[in-house]
C-alpha cells in the first residue's frame, strides 16, 4: 500500500518509511510554524484524486520543508537555535548595554570630567596662560644660568650686565665644592646695631652672633632650610670678594653686595626684637670673627687658632628698610 494513500498513518520519519518517528518532542512550548503556501494542502491530509506524487515530490515528502528536519521543525530558523529563538540576534543579549562599549560616554562609567576639563573656558584660558608664564620664566632662568657659567662668548659679552643682575647674588655658581683646598677657617659673622627711640634718643645694642644662630638652628635638624645654612655665608663671600681690604666697594657688584649684606642683618635684628617697641634700627655694623680649624691630634702641625676680627664701618639704614629690611 502507498504511504500517500488516505487514511494512511503512516510518515516518513527518520527511522525509515512507515515508522513513527521515535525521537521524543522538544520541550516548552512549540515554536511557531510557517503557513503553508498558498494552493498547498495541509500536512498529512490526502493527495489529490489525480493520482499520489513521486516518493521526492518537493514540499510534502520526508525531506520537504515541512518535515521534522524542515525549516519548520525544531532545528528550523524558528526554532531555539534559529535568528528568533532565545539566543537569537534579538534575543536577551544585544550589543546596546553599558559594558557593550565600555570607552563611550554614555555607559555608567563615564563619570563626570575632572582636572583641567572640568574648568570653565574662562579658567582655562587663565590657567593655560599661567603656565605659559611659568614656562617662561623657567626657560629664561635656565638660559642666564647656562651663560652665565659657560666659557666667555659673544652673546654672555654682550649681555654681561643683564646676566650678572639676575645671577648675583641669589643664584651665584661656584665650583668650592670640587676645590682641591677646601677652607679651614671658622667665619662668624657678627652685627651691632645703634636703636634711634621714639624720644629722640639713640643706644648701641651688644653684638649678635648671626652664624651662631645659624649654627644653633642646624645643629640636630636632619633638614635644615637653604637660608639657614647658606644665606649668611654667601652673603659675607659675596661681600669680601667685592670689596678691597680697606672696605671699599669694587664696581657695581659692590655696592649691591654691601646692600644686600645690610637687609639680611637688618632682618636678623628684627627677628630678634633688638630695637624694643618704641625703637627703630637706625644703623648697623658688621663684623667678621675668624678662627683657624684646630689641627687633629695626630698631626704634628702647630697654628694659631687666636681669633682675628674684621670690622666695618657703620652702615645707615634707610627708612624703608628699619622694620625689617623690606622696602
Amino acid at each position: 500500500m502507498n504511504a500517500y494513500d488516505k487514511g494512511s498513518d503512516a510518515r516518513h520519519g527518520p527511522a525509515g518509511r512507515g515508522v513513527p518517528d521515535p525521537r521524543p518532542a522538544p520541550p516548552g512550548p512549540l515554536p511557531p510554524t510557517r503557513p503553508p503556501a498558498p494552493g498547498t494542502p495541509p500536512a498529512g491530509s490526502a493527495r489529490p484524486a489525480d493520482g499520489p506524487p513521486g516518493p521526492h515530490t518537493p514540499g510534502t515528502g520526508p525531506e520537504s520543508g515541512t518535515g521534522p528536519e524542515s525549516g519548520t521543525g525544531p532545528e528550523s530558523g524558528t526554532g531555539p537555535e534559529s535568528g528568533t529563538g532565545p539566543e537569537s540576534d534579538t534575543g536577551p543579549e544585544p550589543d546596546t548595554g553599558p559594558e557593550a562599549h565600555p570607552g563611550s560616554g554614555t555607559g555608567p562609567s563615564a563619570g563626570p570630567p575632572t582636572g583641567v576639563a572640568a574648568l570653565s573656558t574662562r579658567y582655562r584660558i587663565g590657567a593655560a596662560v599661567a603656565l605659559a608664564v611659568v614656562a617662561v620664566g623657567v626657560c629664561a632662568h635656565l638660559g642666564l644660568t647656562f651663560l652665565h657659567v659657560a666659557p666667555l662668548n659673544t652673546v654672555s659679552k654682550q649681555h654681561r650686565e643683564t646676566i650678572e643682575s639676575w645671577i648675583y647674588p641669589e643664584f651665584e655658581q661656584n665650583w668650592k665644592l670640587f676645590a682641591p683646598n677646601p677652607l679651614q677657617q671658622n667665619i662668624a659673622v657678627q652685627v651691632r646695631a645703634e636703636i634711634r627711640t621714639a624720644d629722640g634718643s639713640s643706644r648701641t645694642t651688644g653684638w649678635y652672633d648671626l652664624s651662631a644662630q645659624d649654627g644653633r638652628a642646624i645643629d640636630g635638624n636632619p633638614a635644615p632650610s637653604h637660608t639657614q645654612q647658606n644665606e649668611l655665608r654667601r652673603a659675607w663671600d659675596f661681600f669680601v670678594s667685592t670689596h678691597d681690604d680697606d672696605g671699599r666697594p669694587v664696581g657695581l657688584r659692590g655696592a649691591l653686595s654691601e646692600a644686600y649684606l645690610r637687609r639680611i642683618t637688618v632682618m636678623r635684628l628684627d627677628r630678634a626684637d633688638a630695637a624694643g617697641p618704641d625703637g627703630v634700627v637706625a644703623r648697623v655694623q658688621v663684623r667678621s670673627r675668624t678662627a683657624n680649624v684646630p689641627p687633629p691630634d695626630w698631626s704634628g702641625e702647630k697654628i694659631s687658632t687666636a681669633p682675628a676680627y674684621r670690622v666695618l664701618s657703620w652702615w645707615s639704614v634707610p627708612e624703608d628698610e628699619n622694620r625689617g629690611g623690606i622696602g
